[in-house]
């Protein structure tokens, strides 16, 4: 298989990234399991952070993550209880989808990866667009305070 998007030691990094930022930024246990090939463009939860990544590939990296998760992470983040999707919520998704894609960029730096600034979309099963001649992949968690994933999709390296 020559694509990018699954091989492993592109997506470890991603998978190592989420596991220690859960961890550290929302104290929450996290545990991975199987990745998968991603069959549609609609993502699984209803809210999520994306970041493009550009550099000897392109891609995207997506973060997508149940409602209680993520209220439960800003709450923890922000250090204040958070009840309602709202600007506060956004940034800190935004920033824990930042985290995870620097921590991994630093893992890949053959690459030569740069990354966009984050932006968080809501909503149920919002179609997605990663770059063509790619096959995401996803790789679901399972945490304390609900489900999440990691949703990658890269183009081949430039020669």
């Amino acid at each position: 298989m020559s694509s990018l998007a699954v091989r492993v030691e592109f997506i470890n990094p991603f998978i190592v990234a989420v596991t220690k930022t859960l961890e550290t930024m929302v104290g929450c246990k996290v545990t991975r399991e199987p990745p998968m090939l991603k069959k549609n463009p609609q993502t699984l939860y209803p809210i999520s952070g994306v970041i493009g990544l550009s550099g000897v590939v392109a891609g995207t990296v997506v973060l997508t993550m149940s409602a209680q998760l993520a209220l439960k992470s800003a709450s923890v983040m922000l250090m204040e209880e958070q009840k309602a999707f709202n600007p506060d919520v956004f940034d800190a998704i935004g920033e824990l989808t930042n985290v995870i894609a620097g921590n991994a960029k630093a893992q890949l730096e053959e690459y030569k990866l740069s990354l966009s600034l984050p932006n968080v979309i809501t909503g149920e099963a919002t179609e997605l667009r990663f770059p063509e001649n790619c096959q995401p992949i996803t790789i679901p968690f399972s945490t304390d305070f609900g489900p999440l994933a990691v949703e990658i999709g890269f183009t081949a390296p430039r020669q």
